[in-house]
């Protein structure tokens, strides 16, 4: 996709706010972005939040509870309103939310979804794994072997919730659930790719939002920036509460 023009009337576009948001409880990021997307208005920033979610299972809008095979209380269900089926979220994983308002980039639901497919294969290449999107199933892959997964949700056009990255989480949860609604489907981290062990989420999350921001300036045809700062509407720690 070439530059496009930004709509007339939208603020100016020079920074985004990058938000190292860490470890968050999975409902207060959701319920934060939500309450952020609802009550934005049209020269409110747009920012990307990079968070790590203690152990959780999120269930997307039209998700069947079916695809949770083994349930216990060490791991909460957590209802959501993302597209998509189950998947897991926990430590080692870089899960990175862009709040964006999908105009002042040229974007729809389908173009935000390449585009952060995209900026994690980027990411993965420098560690020498090669990566893919599979257009018939989101994600990115690893000779078929998920390791990013992805989903979303579109309100007024703006975009909230997003992409999650294995680094160098526990991966033995994903063995209790159909990963997003495949059964059998398997799945891998960076550190069995390849990458370092001792690679952190936090390098990650540098990376993958450089990556982001770049394709954004490219299809504006402008120069951006990250401002660093706290979330515009800031999520609290908690405990989670399951579906």
């Amino acid at each position: 996709m070439g530059p496009v023009s930004v709509a007339a009337g939208e603020p100016p576009l020079a920074a985004l706010h990058l938000c190292r948001v860490g470890p968050i409880a999975y409902s207060h990021a959701r319920d934060a972005m939500a309450r952020y997307t609802g009550e934005r208005g049209g020269v409110s920033p747009d920012e990307v939040w990079l968070v790590e979610h203690p152990p959780v299972f999120t269930l997307g809008l039209n998700a069947s509870h079916d695809h949770v095979r083994v349930a216990r209380e060490d791991i909460p269900v957590v209802q959501t309103d993302r597209g998509g089926q189950v998947t897991y979220h926990g430590p080692g994983q870089l899960v990175l939310y862009p709040l964006l308002a999908l105009r002042r980039y040229g974007l729809g639901a389908r173009s935000l979804v390449s585009v952060l497919e995209q900026s994690v294969v980027s990411s993965l290449a420098p560690f020498g794994i090669e990566a893919a999107a599979d257009p018939s199933a989101p994600g990115v892959y690893v000779q078929g072997r998920k390791i990013a997964s992805i989903g979303l949700r579109i309100r007024r056009g703006c975009s909230y919730h997003g992409i999650a990255l294995n680094v160098n989480a526990d991966l033995s949860p994903f063995g209790r659930i159909n990963p997003c609604g495949y059964q059998g489907l398997e799945v891998t981290r960076m550190i069995d790719e390849g990458a370092p062990r001792d690679l952190t989420v936090a390098r990650m999350g540098d990376l993958v939002s450089a990556e982001l921001l770049r394709r954004l300036a490219y299809n504006t045809g402008q120069s951006l920036r990250y401002v660093e700062r706290a979330p515009t509407c800031a999520p609290r720690a908690h405990e989670e509460h399951p579906a």
